[in-house]
């Protein structure tokens, strides 16, 4: 009988019940002015009068109409950069401990975005709140005796100018509670190991002395992860040395395009919960299982807003028009795309994070991603989300019962006019022609705004079959394999026309 394992449960199902009842609305109202009052002596908070929007009569309306927008760049400019001269108090008290790098999936060059303690206690807290969800699923009391693979960045943070650097996975990785180390796998030791190839093959190798019952990480390196593990001990499925697993917690990506080759690795189904950990802070996670979208954490040091995503609000480089209007989250709407905007306890205020969501569940506080602002495929009018993207790879997977766990595409001028050229990795030998004709069809089916676009400019689709090691490779070359790193689902023409010179050297 799992004794720690029923005292555990029980523990999460009696604290789950006492704060289920959550109003979301009333949370973001509290976290905006704690984050206000908490920074209004910083220099930041000094030139954007934040006492005055603390005594305004409506707060959130007097913060949009006094704090514009930031990207990272217009941010990292006028306020972070003073962190690296030796600056304090700038858009947070005190100065960071950590910075995150993050290239994200938009090139080579690393961001350096703020993780301060509060940060830090934040993501910890974020964790918490997302175990005591586990109420909510039929998770058997065994399963909390069972070892976590939390399969991220390496944890040997670089030093540099006072602080630590390194991935959100990693900054946070190493920061875990005392008494969550004995079931934290692979350990401290190999998770130091920065090369990604020599990490997962000594995962590999100790996979057989751990008893893992949930894994943690980005799906494309956990499967890269899990085949090297199936490989190394000769096995059928990661489930003959693994038994006991039985969560697999995403996040970074949609899980849908992997869904299929994911599940070919197990040998019996699993609970898989989605979450929204980012380089900023840890957004939202999967709280039930009647759903797959993600509820918003909105009593944790993360104030939200959202600006419809409409053409006339996104600048050409990805960012926000200054008149663009913002809503809270009492004034969204289902099922419209918003860009999500944040302020947070790591000093980013009114941030582009450069995510479009959806609203599912409104009440609930319950969201979707359904994009990238720089990856929202407007070419000649399609208007396709990646969300819409990945529904078109599930679709073909389904129609012709293969796996297709990663695509890029860029709406490229051949010179018969615009396609959009479609890479899909895959192991099957399949007609490229096929497939385009298929995808074509259910696009047009399925998105009004694609099926005028292909009335007029736009001619169609091309698609090019290759293996998915050559994704992963060009992740290796371009940033770095494993941790935080995605693949672009959506280029540039430009950076489409490197990607396929990398291909054809392949």
């Amino acid at each position: 009988m799992a004794i720690i394992g029923n005292i555990i449960k029980g523990v999460i199902n009696l604290t789950g019940e006492l704060t289920s009842n959550k109003n979301p609305v009333e949370e973001q109202e509290e976290v905006l002015k704690t984050l206000l009052t908490t920074a209004r002596d910083t220099k930041f908070g000094e030139h954007y009068h934040f006492n005055s929007i603390l005594n305004a009569e409506h707060t959130a309306q007097e913060f949009a109409n006094k704090v514009p927008y930031h990207d990272y760049n217009q941010i990292n400019t006028q306020w972070w950069s003073q962190l690296h001269k030796g600056e304090t108090n700038v858009t947070w008290p005190g100065t960071p401990d950590y910075f995150a790098l993050s290239s994200g999936t938009t090139g080579k060059t690393s961001k350096r975005i703020p993780v301060t303690n509060d940060m830090v206690k934040a993501i910890r807290n974020a964790g918490i709140q997302q175990v005591l969800a586990l109420h909510n699923f039929d998770i058997p009391a065994d399963f909390f005796e069972k070892e976590i693979m939390m399969l991220g960045s390496s944890t040997d943070l670089e030093k540099r100018e006072g602080h630590l650097e390194g991935e959100i996975s990693g900054i946070s990785a190493s920061n875990i509670p005392f008494w969550f180390k004995g079931y934290y796998k692979p350990g401290e030791e190999i998770a130091k190991i920065d090369d990604w190839d020599d990490r997962v093959t000594k995962i590999a190798k100790e996979a057989a002395n751990w008893d893992i019952g949930a894994l943690s990480g980005i799906p494309s390196w956990m499967e890269l992860m899990m085949k090297k593990v199936i490989e190394t001990h000769n096995l059928k499925h990661i489930h003959e040395i693994w038994p006991n697993l039985q969560v697999y917690t995403s996040g970074g990506v949609a899980f849908d395009p992997y869904e299929k080759s994911f599940n070919a690795l197990l040998g019996k189904p699993i609970t898989i919960i989605d979450t929204y950990l980012a380089s900023e802070g840890f957004m939202a996670f999967q709280a039930r299982p009647e759903t797959d979208a993600m509820r918003l954490i909105t009593d944790n040091g993360v104030y939200f807003e959202f600006v419809p995503f409409e053409p006339e609000y996104i600048q050409a480089d990805g960012s926000l028009s200054q008149d663009a209007p913002s809503l809270t989250l009492s004034e969204v709407e289902k099922n419209q795309d918003y860009v999500l905007i944040i302020s947070t306890v790591s000093g980013t205020w009114r941030y582009l994070i450069g995510d479009t969501i959806e609203f599912t569940d409104v009440e609930r506080a319950e969201i979707k991603i359904t994009g990238r602002t720089k990856f929202f495929l407007n070419t000649v009018g399609s208007q396709l989300s990646v969300n819409k993207l990945n529904d078109g790879i599930k679709h073909l997977e389904e129609k012709f019962e293969i796996k297709l766990p990663e695509y890029t595409l860029c709406a490229k001028r051949f010179d018969d006019g615009f396609y959009h050229s479609w890479y899909l990795g895959t192991e099957n030998d399949l007609d490229g022609n096929t497939l385009a004709k298929a995808l074509d069809t259910f696009l047009k089916e399925a998105n009004k705004n694609y099926r005028v676009a292909r009335s007029k400019a736009l001619e169609g689709v091309k698609v090019t079959l290759i293996k998915p090691e050559i994704f992963y490779e060009w992740s290796g070359a371009n940033k770095k394999k494993g941790g935080q790193v995605k693949m672009e689902r959506v280029m540039g023409e430009e950076k489409f026309a490197e990607w396929e010179a990398f291909v054809q050297k392949q």
